[in-house]
């Protein structure tokens, strides 16, 4: 029984963690969300903003001038939420996958590899709570931007809703505290 809760709490890591790390690197945190004829569909991320148009599918990226120039805080605390969840998921990844059972590194002492997979559920929910602040930060910011606007009967033209990214690191976020709580609490 505990060799197959390691080998799902692992699985479900290591999904969750390539999800986190594809929704720290993805660029469409933000969608326009207009219903109107548009010609283009633009994208907000945390490293640049593309827009693609929808007659030839001809895709162009602006990347924000620099990591350290003055950005929105959404965009900076969203940066670096989930860059720290990525590192803690991938530590606890590997800290996971050398304390599994069915592996023959420390098999001489069980209770050590016990320690090493408890370890990695600790390391892991702290990086799905990082990962999950960052991605809800953005959203909630999102919406009450949108919500300000409509509220005064502003329209720029453009309106924004989440991107999949978003909602990528939304759940990976998830998947890495259920597989947290596998190997922390399960694992009697």
């Amino acid at each position: 029984m505990s060799a197959a809760l390691q080998m799902t709490a692992f699985g479900l890591a290591l999904l969750s963690t390539l999800f986190l790390l594809l929704a720290t690197c993805t660029d469409c945190w933000m969608v326009n969300a207009d219903d109107s004829l548009e010609v283009s569909h633009k994208c907000r991320g945390l490293w640049r903003e593309c827009v693609t148009n929808m007659q030839d599918g001809v895709r162009t990226c602006d990347q924000y001038d620099s990591i350290l120039a003055d950005h929105p805080v959404k965009i900076v605390v969203t940066r670096t939420l989930l860059i720290s969840a990525d590192l803690l998921a991938g530590l606890a990844l590997a800290a996971l996958l050398l304390g599994l059972d069915c592996v023959k590194f420390l098999r001489e002492a069980p209770r050590v590899k016990l320690k090493m997979c408890y370890g990695a559920g600790v390391t892991l929910g702290i990086g799905s709570i990082l990962g999950l602040v960052g991605s809800v930060w953005y959203a909630v910011d999102v919406y009450v931007e949108r919500a300000m606007l409509v509220s005064r009967n502003i329209f720029l033209g453009v309106h924004y809703d989440f991107g999949w990214s978003c909602w990528l690191g939304m759940a990976g976020s998830t998947g890495c505290f259920a597989a947290s709580v596998l190997l922390t609490c399960c694992l009697c």
